[in-house]
């Protein structure tokens, strides 16, 4: 089974020096704390993926780059891994599901990325992925089931130990949980907080339970798209149990909010799945105090979307 440390995400930081931007981190008042928020939305590709990608594709050897990669994703690590096998000159394939936001399919395409598409209610996307890998021998990139992609992430904590002095408690969007789990093995003293979409508690249920839970449908429908999965990874599950995250969910009402807030009190553009920190802040799920962190991991929302939250 696979594993990852602190070490791996030391060594990532040493990989994609150069290959990622050090993105802004801002004191935001929130119910009377001022909350340090980590503006993932201004990394190339408008979300942290490029961080696991680079990560990933600069470990692979020639041959393995000259043989191309295929991920799987609603879009950011779609990006993510496109703008990655771009700059090293590979051929990249993304399994992307149909209902991915326009502007995230556009923005993969754009990059030169081959875009095959799937339903993601009826469909594995795990599995046409590993086939298609296996048909064009070709390395599978998993969103975050993988060590690389968890600890290219990971270098978003080892910017905020530079970044945060009196960093006591991070807050932190939870798909998959790669971010998370990269993250929580950088900051080892911090606390950490998981915030998940409403009905979409996948990585809770899997710390309750302690192994891996699938959610079943029907599911509610959500804005979060980023961070709509149905089940973690065991390697990054091991890594927030451990390190005794706690998982808390905030509703599409609180995530509306966040989208508006970020636009008109700090002036960025964040998606909804990016949000879901801030929304945890805003909404009272999570108490805000001194020493918070907040990650905003991405950006990337449909301009008639983003018109209609912000009204």
């Amino acid at each position: 089974m696979a594993s990852i440390d602190r070490q791996d995400v030391l060594d990532a930081g040493q990989r994609i020096a150069g290959s990622v931007r050090l993105t802004p981190v801002t004191a935001v008042p929130i119910a009377g704390v001022d909350v340090a928020v980590k503006w993932e939305n201004r990394q190339e590709g408008g979300a942290f993926k490029l961080r696991g990608a680079s990560n990933r594709l600069l470990a692979l050897t020639p041959e393995e780059r000259a043989r191309g990669v295929v991920a799987f994703s609603s879009g950011n690590h779609a990006r993510g891994v496109a703008i990655a096998a771009r700059r090293l000159g590979m051929n990249a394939i993304i399994v992307m599901p149909e209902d991915a936001p326009r502007v995230k399919l556009d923005a993969t395409r754009a990059e030169g990325a081959e875009i095959v598409t799937y339903d993601r209610l009826t469909e594995s996307r795990e599995k046409l992925a590993a086939e298609i890998a296996e048909r064009r021998g070709a390395t599978l990139v998993p969103s975050f089931d993988d060590p690389y992609i968890a600890a290219g992430q990971g270098t978003i904590g080892l910017e905020l130990l530079e970044q945060v002095p009196d960093l006591e408690r991070i807050i932190i969007c939870c798909g998959g949980g790669g971010l998370a789990s990269g993250i929580a093995l950088a900051c080892p003293e911090a606390e950490i907080v998981i915030v998940e979409p409403e009905g979409w508690d996948d990585m809770a249920r899997s710390l309750e339970s302690g192994r891996p839970e699938r959610l079943s449908p029907p599911l509610p429908e959500t804005l979060c798209d980023a961070i709509q999965t149905l089940q973690p990874a065991q390697l990054t599950l091991d890594v927030l149990r451990a390190r005794g995250a706690q998982a808390v969910q905030v509703s599409e009402q609180a995530v509306r909010e966040a989208v508006a807030f970020a636009h008109h009190e700090c002036g960025e553009t964040v998606e909804p799945g990016g949000s879901v920190a801030l929304a945890a802040l805003l909404s009272g799920v999570v108490t805000p105090r001194a020493g918070d962190v907040a990650i905003v991991s991405g950006g990337n929302i449909d301009p008639a979307l983003h018109a209609e939250l912000v009204g």
